[in-house]
Formats: structure tokens, C-alpha cells, sequence
């Protein structure tokens, strides 16, 4: 019995692929923010722009990993922890010592966008009114900063959609990518909407914890995920999201 105890451990080992083998801590913890179409949590599979693209890089660097989705704020609490240690998101004021920037994806812009007939042409012209923003996201400092301009914070842009559409807020902010694709979901066409007023550009970044207790080589990562850039495999990922 002893014998054939063995027999199967080895047989376990043998199959079992190495990352799970390897200890939880000696894997690089990488997590992708729960905003589609970065990040995508459908029917218990993981999906998403930034998801797949983190995956390609882990792949050509031979990285063991876990990698999940997770709300930004979780994400920003683990990174300044070293529980995440690689993610792809926004520069954040707060998170300044807690990361290495290692190498930056192309900017977006950010906006605020209501119902159709709406037309924001300034900032100022938001004071007093409800806008829809992702809890633990900062999309504008201008729209931050300002107390007049109510903030309605939801779980994603989904939720956000729902209350334009209801019309419990007068407008959503956020980048307009995550904004159709989560109009898309909800049947609402480019008519719904009025005219997008552009509130800030942001560069997402490919982003390690200072905390991390795995060495990784950042430079290494930095010429692979270079070379992927040079490649296209960022605009391959994004037509497979449209």
C-alpha cells in the first residue's frame, strides 16, 4: 500500500502543472482592474483587454503566477502592501512610493457624458449636478477637487448606466471604452448619448509594488513588454474587444 501511495505522488507531481507546485508567495501576484473591457469576470471566466495582455507577458518572460481581476481599490490597497505585484493602471498620486512605472501604454482621455440632449462644454457647468464614478477610481482632479459637483459612486460602469438611465445621475465620467462597453451590454446605442466633454488624459502604466517580495527583474519585463508594443499586440487584443 505504501508502494503504491508513492506511485501515485510521483504520478501527481509528474502531471501537475509547475505553477502548482509553487508556493503561493514565490508566485508573482498580478491583477487586472474589474473594469470591461480591461478587465472581465464573466460565468467564472476571466477575460479583458489588460487581463490577456498581462498573460502575453507572463508567458514570453516565463513567469509562475496568479492573476486575478479585482476592483481598483483592492488593487491599490495590495500594492501598497506588496500583495499585487504587477498591475496595469492609471498613475495615482498616492500610490507614488509604493510602485516602479515600467513602461506606459498609449493615454486615454476621460469624460463626462450624459443623455442625449446634453452638452457639457465646461467643468463649471457640472456644479450642482449627479455624476456616476467608479469607486476607488480618480478620473479627474478638476471634478475631484470640486465639492459642488456631486459624486455618486458605483460599483462599475454598468451600475453607472443604469442610474443614467433611470435617471438617478445626469452623467457618468470615465474612459469612453468602458463607458460602450458597458452600453453595449445594456442594449443603449452612441444615441443615448449626448456629447462627451474631455476632462483629463491619463496613461495607464505597466506598474510593479516597491513591496514585492519577488524579485522580478523590471528591466527584463520592460524590454519584453516593449517589444509586444513594437509587435501590436496591444491592437490585436483591442479588436478582439469591439
Amino acid at each position: 500500500m505504501k508502494q503504491l501511495f508513492c506511485v501515485f505522488l510521483a504520478l501527481l507531481f509528474w502531471f501537475l502543472p509547475p505553477t502548482a507546485l509553487a508556493h503561493p508567495s514565490e508566485l508573482l501576484q498580478v491583477r487586472t482592474i474589474a473594469v470591461s473591457p480591461y478587465g472581465i469576470k464573466s460565468n467564472g471566466e476571466l477575460s479583458g483587454i489588460y487581463y490577456d495582455l498581462a498573460n502575453h507577458l507572463l508567458a514570453k518572460s516565463a513567469l509562475q503566477s496568479e492573476h486575478h481581476i479585482f476592483p481598483y481599490g483592492r488593487i491599490m490597497h495590495e500594492l501598497k502592501i506588496g500583495k499585487t505585484d504587477l498591475t496595469i493602471m492609471f498613475k495615482y498620486k498616492e500610490l507614488a512610493d509604493y510602485v516602479d512605472y515600467i513602461y506606459p501604454l498609449p493615454t486615454l482621455k476621460n469624460v463626462v457624458i450624459g443623455r442625449k440632449g446634453t452638452d457639457f462644454q465646461s467643468v463649471a457647468q457640472l456644479e450642482k449636478l449627479s455624476i456616476a464614478y467608479l469607486r476607488g477610481a480618480k478620473f479627474s482632479d478638476k471634478i475631484d477637487n470640486n465639492p459642488e459637483i456631486i459624486k455618486q459612486t458605483v460599483s462599475d460602469f454598468h451600475q453607472g448606466l443604469l442610474m443614467l438611465k433611470k435617471g438617478r445621475v445626469d452623467a457618468i465620467i470615465g474612459p469612453m471604452a468602458p463607458i460602450l462597453s458597458a452600453a453595449k451590454q445594456l442594449e443603449l446605442n452612441r444615441d443615448f448619448f449626448g456629447k462627451p466633454l474631455v476632462v483629463s488624459e491619463r496613461t495607464p502604466w505597466l506598474q510593479m509594488s516597491k513591496m514585492s517580495r519577488n524579485k522580478v527583474s523590471a528591466q527584463k519585463l520592460k524590454a519584453i513588454f516593449n517589444q509586444m508594443m513594437l509587435d501590436g499586440e496591444l491592437k490585436e487584443i483591442q479588436q478582439r474587444y469591439q
